[in-house]
C-alpha cells in the first residue's frame, strides 16, 4: 500500500497540473457564473411578465438537466450546429452555463427575502434598472446570499469532475492517468479525494470570513 502511494507522490506533478487546472476552472467559471446569475436574476424579478417567463423557464430547464448530460451536449452536440470548442472552452462554457441557473435561482430567492425598504428608498432617490440594481440591491444580496454561493462554489468543483470524460485535463482526469499507467486505483483517487477536500475546505474558511463581514454589517 506505501508502495502505491509512493507512486503517486512520483507523479505528483501530474496530480498537482491537474489540480491547477481544476482550481482556474473553478474560479473562472463561478465568478462568470455569479455574473450572468446576477443578471438573469434582474430578468427573473422584471415587471415585465414576457422576462419573467422567459427566464424562469431557462433557469428550470437548466436545473432540471444532469450536469454530465449537459457537458456531452456542449462538446458532442453544439459541433452538429456549426460551433467548435476545444475540450477547455467547450468545459468552461458547459460549468458557466449550467451553474449560472443555480446562482440565478439563489439570488432572485434571496432578492424576494430582501426588506422592501432600502429598495423603495432607492428609488425615491432616483435609481433605477441596473443602476438601482447595481447600487441598492446587490450589496446586501451578496452578502446574504454568501452560504448559498459558498455551496454552489463547491458544486462547481466536483462538477469539473466529470469534465473528464471530454478529457479536460483537471483533478480527477489526472488521478485516471496515474492509475491506468500504474494501476493503483485506491492511492491515486483517495489522493485525488483528499485534494478536493482541501479545495472545499479553503473555501469553506472564505465564506466564513464573508459570513463574519456581514454579521458585522449588521
Amino acid at each position: 500500500m506505501m508502495h502505491d502511494f509512493a507512486v503517486v507522490w512520483r507523479e505528483r506533478g501530474l496530480l498537482i497540473s491537474g489540480l491547477e487546472n481544476t482550481i482556474v476552472l473553478s474560479i473562472v467559471a463561478t465568478g462568470a457564473a455569479l455574473a450572468l446569475g446576477a443578471l438573469l436574476s434582474t430578468l427573473m424579478m422584471s415587471p415585465r411578465r414576457g422576462w419573467r417567463l422567459a427566464a424562469g423557464a431557462l433557469v428550470d430547464a437548466l436545473r432540471c438537466i444532469p450536469f454530465l448530460l449537459f457537458a456531452y451536449i456542449v462538446y458532442y452536440g453544439l459541433p452538429s450546429l456549426g460551433i467548435n470548442l476545444d475540450n477547455w472552452k467547450a468545459g468552461l462554457t458547459a460549468l458557466t452555463i449550467y451553474n449560472t441557473a443555480y446562482m440565478a435561482e439563489i439570488m432572485r430567492g434571496a432578492w424576494v427575502a430582501q426588506p422592501r425598504e432600502p429598495i423603495d428608498a432607492g428609488y425615491a432617490f432616483g435609481f433605477t434598472g441596473l443602476r438601482h440594481f447595481r447600487r441598492i440591491v446587490l450589496p446586501p444580496l451578496l452578502l446574504s446570499v454568501a452560504p448559498l454561493v459558498g455551496n454552489q462554489i463547491i458544486q462547481v468543483i466536483k462538477d469539473s469532475a466529470f469534465l473528464t470524460v471530454i478529457a479536460l485535463p483537471e483533478l480527477t482526469q489526472a488521478a485516471s492517468s496515474i492509475q491506468s499507467r500504474h494501476y493503483i486505483p485506491f492511492a491515486a483517487f483517495i489522493t485525488a479525494v483528499l485534494l478536493y477536500w482541501l479545495l472545499c475546505l479553503v473555501v469553506e474558511a472564505g465564506i466564513a470570513s464573508v459570513v463574519r463581514v456581514a454579521e458585522a454589517r449588521r
